[in-house]
C-alpha cells in the first residue's frame, strides 16, 4: 500500500504562509474571533476590514482579498490591540507581514503608503535613520504636490525650532547596521 502525500488546502496553506512569514511565532492560529483587536484599535474606523475580519479572510484562503485591504496599511503599530488580545496573537507584527506580502505581490490598492514605507526603509539603510525633511519631501512632492506648499510654514517651524534637519546625518558605526540588515536580508531570504 503507497501512502500518498495530501497537500493541505489553499485555506491552510495562507494561514501558514502568513504565520511562518511572522517574526517570532505569530499566534495567529489561536485567533478566537473576538473582536478585542478591532475594538482597541484607534484606526479601525478607517480600515475597510477589522483586524478580526481580515484574520478570518486569511483562514478562509482569501489571499488576494486580505492582501489588497487597507488594514494594514492603516495599522499605526501601536500595539494596542496585541497588549490585549486574550490569545496572544502578535497582531501588529502580523500587519507588517501582510504589508510586505502585499508589496510583493503588488496587491494594494494605493502606492502612496507603500511607496511612503520603501522611501522610509532606504533612508534608514543609507543614514542609519530616518531623514525626516527629506521623507516628507519626497512622499509629498509624489502623491500630494499640491499640498506641499501649505506644509511649508510647518516645515520652517520645525526647522527654526531644530526639531527636523534640512540636510540628512549619518549615525555613528553605519557599517555595523548595514552588516545587521544585510544578515537580516539573507536569513529573510532563506
Amino acid at each position: 500500500m503507497t501512502t500518498q502525500t495530501v497537500s493541505p488546502p489553499d485555506t491552510i496553506r495562507f494561514l501558514e504562509e502568513v504565520s511562518a512569514a511572522t517574526a517570532g511565532v505569530s499566534r495567529l492560529e489561536m485567533c478566537i474571533q473576538c473582536g478585542t483587536c478591532g475594538g482597541s484599535c484607534p484606526s479601525s474606523s478607517d480600515m475597510d476590514h477589522t483586524p478580526r475580519m481580515l484574520f478570518a479572510m486569511i483562514r478562509a484562503g482569501m489571499r488576494e482579498e486580505a492582501l489588497r485591504s487597507n488594514t494594514p496599511w492603516i495599522c499605526v503599530s501601536c500595539y494596542h490591540c496585541t497588549v490585549r488580545c486574550p490569545q496572544g496573537v502578535h497582531i501588529a507584527d502580523v500587519m507588517y507581514t501582510l504589508k510586505g506580502m502585499a508589496i510583493r505581490a503588488k496587491l494594494y490598492q494605493d502606492s502612496t503608503a507603500p511607496d511612503f514605507s520603501k522611501t522610509f526603509v532606504d533612508m534608514v539603510e543609507e543614514y542609519g535613520r530616518s531623514y525626516e525633511f527629506g521623507l516628507a519631501t519626497r512622499h509629498y512632492l509624489k502623491h500630494f504636490p499640491l499640498r506641499l506648499p501649505s506644509m511649508t510654514p510647518m516645515g520652517l517651524g520645525m526647522l527654526s525650532k531644530k526639531r527636523m534637519d534640512i540636510s540628512p546625518r549619518r549615525i555613528e558605526g553605519i557599517e555595523q547596521l548595514t552588516a545587521i540588515l544585510s544578515r537580516a536580508k539573507e536569513l529573510e531570504a532563506a
